[in-house]
């Protein structure tokens, strides 16, 4: 008897969360310095813990609070590693001189969608809100991530549109998991074993939506969205072997046709999360990319 989804899936999490906190010695910027805190948001579903990176120095002027930039990590809304992301927050925090925050949203199966999207947008919504109380400015806010981060960039980005809380200046998509209703066979890459496997995905699909009918939702779905006018500029970064690489590329381009601004970027002979295994080179040059997108954004 094939094991169900669920149990798969906390095989994936015990297989695979201490590796995907592995980062390629030449992208940790260890001589980017890191100054972080931790943090507890309340949100709708649950406390969320987060870590606060600040820049070298916490404003660009004198006096005045230092912009904020909201991360949200990978791992197929399956694996909670946000350290994962550590090298490209510090470097972020660094480069454009906001604060950033990395949100340890909650993971299925344990806690399936709607839950990580609710948390999100509500972490997303309080630091818009209480800066002052912190130390920056949550009226200069942007939101990105990668992979599953991504796609919860634009479920957060979609919901502050609608209710009007907040207005993010950039969302950054990062080889986004974008249509979770095509069957993963369906998604080609250029190359004969790319890193994202038919058979994963659908693992990391039942636990993340185990009713079907969720799948088609915009939340969970973006790119199945036919209203995207009027949501924040975006940087959508796609990697040319990714099996994610085609529902990125064509979201772009509907975000563009929607009236929407976007600087979409195709890494060449790389594969899904290449920011943080490489090569090297390409890399690092994605996440200056990300770094000066943020920078340009968030200045007044």
């Amino acid at each position: 008897m094939p094991l169900s989804p669920r149990i798969q899936a906390r095989g994936i999490q015990l297989l695979l969360g201490r590796m995907m906190t592995r980062v390629h010695k030449d992208l940790r910027f260890t001589d980017v310095p890191k100054r972080t805190e931790a943090l507890l948001v309340e949100t709708g579903a649950g406390a969320v813990p987060c870590t606060v990176y600040r820049p070298p120095t916490d404003a660009g002027t004198a006096g005045t609070p230092a912009p904020v930039y909201v991360n949200f990590h990978g791992g197929g809304f399956v694996v909670g590693r946000p350290e994962q992301d550590d090298h490209i927050c510090r470097y972020i925090a660094a480069t454009a001189g906001c604060v950033v925050i990395n949100v340890d949203y909650a993971i299925a199966p344990q806690r399936p969608f709607p839950v990580a999207v609710t948390q999100a947008y509500d972490v997303t919504a309080w630091v818009a809100e209480n800066g002052s109380a912190h130390g920056w400015d949550g009226s200069r806010l942007a939101v990105g991530g990668h992979s599953a981060g991504g796609n919860l960039t634009a479920a957060v980005c979609r919901m502050a549109r609608d209710s009007g809380t907040f207005s993010p200046r950039l969302q950054i998509l990062d080889s986004a998991p974008l249509d979770q209703l095509a069957d993963p066979a369906t998604k080609r890459s250029l190359i004969a074993k790319p890193l994202l496997g038919p058979q994963l995905m659908r693992v990391f699909t039942a636990a993340y939506t185990p009713d079907p009918a969720d799948r088609g939702d915009p939340l969970v779905s973006p790119a199945l969205a036919d209203d995207l006018a009027g949501l924040p500029p975006a940087l959508v970064i796609t990697a040319e072997n990714d099996r994610l690489r085609d529902e990125g590329d064509a979201y772009a381009k509907a975000l563009e046709a929607a009236g929407v601004p976007v600087a979409h970027r195709v890494f060449r002979a790389v594969d899904h999360y290449f920011t943080h295994t490489g090569p090297v080179a390409e890399g690092k040059a994605a996440i200056d990319v990300m770094a000066t997108a943020v920078r340009v954004a968030l200045s007044d």
